[in-house]
C-alpha cells in the first residue's frame, strides 16, 4: 500500500535583488492508497502530476513522506522505483532506443542476463500486447497509441507491483484511446493515474479531485465526478 503522510511539496522561486519567495505546489497531505484503481482529476496546474511524482520518488515532499509498503521514497528511493513503474504521458520521453524490441530488451537487463533469453521475452512481451509486428520498426514510425502501448510494455517488463500513469490518453485519437484504456484495464498491477478524461476516471474504484494543490473531493467516481463537474462550472 501507498501512504502519504503529512506529505507536500514547497519550492523557492528565485527573484532577482530579494530574498527567493516560496510557492506551495502541493498542501500536506495524508492519504492511503489501497484500492487496486485509482484516478486523480483536476485542471492544469492542480497538482496531478506533482502528487503522481511523490509516490515513486520522482519528486520528494519538502514536508511529511511517502511510504510504499513500507519503504521511504526518499530514504529507499531505488527499491521504490523497482516496485512503482511510470507511463509518462508523452511515450517518446521514455522511449530511448530505436525499436520497440530494443527499448523493452533494456527494461529486461536487470532480470534477464542472457542476450538471446532477454530478446525472446522482449518479443514475448510485444506480441502479447498485440505489438508483435512493430518488434523492429522506429519508435518514431509508430502512432501515439502505439507508442503508448510500447512503454506501457516496457514498463511492466520491469514487473513492479505499482503502475503510475500520467495523463496516458492525452495525446490520443479515439481508436488508441480506447486501445490504452482496455489495456490500463486489464493490468494485474495496482493502477493510479492521473487524467483529463473522465470516461477513463470512471473505470476506477477511487476517484480524487485536486484543485489548487489539495485533494477536494475523494470517493466513488460518479460522486467525485459530479464534484469536479460543479467545481469547473462556478
Amino acid at each position: 500500500m501507498i501512504r502519504l503522510i503529512g506529505a507536500g511539496v514547497t519550492v523557492h522561486l528565485p527573484v532577482a535583488g530579494s530574498a527567493p519567495r516560496t510557492r506551495t505546489i502541493l498542501e500536506p497531505l495524508t492519504l492511503n492508497l489501497a484500492e487496486r484503481r485509482i484516478a486523480l482529476i483536476g485542471a492544469n496546474g492542480s497538482g496531478k502530476s506533482t502528487l503522481l511524482r511523490l509516490l515513486n520518488g520522482l519528486v520528494v515532499p519538502t514536508a511529511g513522506r511517502v511510504e510504499v509498503d513500507g519503504l521511504d521514497t526518499v530514504r529507499d528511493g531505488v527499491k521504490v522505483r523497482r516496485q512503482v513503474g511510470f507511463v509518462f504521458t508523452d511515450p517518446l520521453s521514455q522511449l530511448v532506443l530505436a525499436t520497440p524490441a530494443d527499448d523493452i530488451e533494456l527494461s529486461l537487463r536487470k532480470r534477464i542476463r542472457d542476450r538471446g533469453q532477454r530478446r525472446g521475452e522482449a518479443l514475448r512481451l510485444l506480441a502479447g500486447a498485440g505489438l508483435a509486428d512493430l518488434a523492429d520498426q522506429s519508435v518514431y514510425d509508430l502512432s501515439g497509441g502505439e507508442r503508448q502501448l510500447v512503454a506501457l510494455t516496457s514498463v511492466l517488463a520491469t514487473e513492479p507491483s505499482v503502475v503510475i500513469a500520467d495523463e496516458p490518453t492525452t495525446l490520443l485519437d479515439l481508436r488508441n484511446r480506447n486501445r490504452v484504456r482496455a489495456a490500463l484495464a486489464a493490468l494485474d498491477q495496482q493502477l493510479i493515474l492521473a487524467t483529463h478524461d473522465l470516461d477513463l476516471a470512471a473505470d476506477a474504484e477511487r476517484v480524487l479531485v485536486v484543485e489548487a494543490g489539495r485533494v477536494v473531493a475523494d470517493g466513488p467516481p460518479a460522486e467525485a465526478i459530479a464534484a469536479y463537474l460543479e467545481l469547473v462550472s462556478r
